[in-house]
């Protein structure tokens, strides 16, 4: 999940939670909204603490070799 889903279940989960004054039998939209806002939340935390993990020094071990060198031109 990135950061744009989670930023969007969380102003979805906001909305259901705090604006919607409708009801529905057997199903209560606040919760709907809180539980929204919750997965948002632990999406958003999860994919910011994958994304400071990979962003870390990479270190490569490489071999220089020197096929030959060029002699110097003269300026004139």
């Amino acid at each position: 999940m990135g950061i744009g889903v989670s930023v969007f279940l969380i102003a979805i989960g906001a909305i259901l939670a705090f604006a919607v004054d409708a009801t529905v039998s057997g199903l209560d939209i606040a919760v709907v909204g809180y539980i929204l806002i919750g997965a948002g939340l632990i999406g958003l935390a999860f994919t910011l603490y994958l994304s400071s993990r990979s962003n870390g020094p990479v270190v490569r071990d490489r071999e220089v070799v020197r096929d030959r060198e060029v002699p110097p031109r003269d300026v004139y």
